[in-house]
């Protein structure tokens, strides 16, 4: 599997408001995943989560992680990120779900009572497939 930094075409799809799906772990190992918002920062990517949502306590007990982002032109290209939610951090200001609400809407979060916490996912290595194939 391929290792950051990532080509270019790569970077630019990532970086667009693509839909994207999230799998953590349950504590009996099972996966879970769901549809999710990202931003990449960098070489990091940014999650954000309502505090009720149970991927926050799977993140919290096993930060293993993978995002498969799905190219909204042709969902048959698709990058898959695989890593580490390494930092979980409370998102007091919602300044980050405002950021990635901008970032796919154009507009801030509109929910400005639920408490969220931010997770940032670092990239231990990436497989993609269609125009991405790696």
């Amino acid at each position: 599997m391929p290792e950051l930094p990532f080509p270019d075409d790569v970077r630019d799809l990532l970086a667009k408001p693509n839909p994207a799906v999230v799998a953590t772990l349950r504590s009996d190992g099972q996966p879970v995943s769901v549809a999710t918002w990202y931003l990449l920062d960098g070489d990091r990517v940014m999650l954000n989560m309502d505090d009720t949502r149970v991927r926050v306590k799977h993140l919290r007990r096993d930060p293993r992680v993978t995002l498969t982002v799905l190219d909204e032109q042709s969902w048959y290209t698709h990058v898959s990120l695989i890593g580490r939610v390494e930092e979980l951090v409370a998102d007091t200001d919602l300044a980050d779900i405002d950021r990635l609400s901008r970032h796919y809407n154009g507009r801030p979060y509109p929910d400005r009572e639920s408490p969220r916490t931010t997770g940032w996912m670092t990239i231990e290595t990436w497989h993609g497939w269609g125009a991405a194939k790696s």
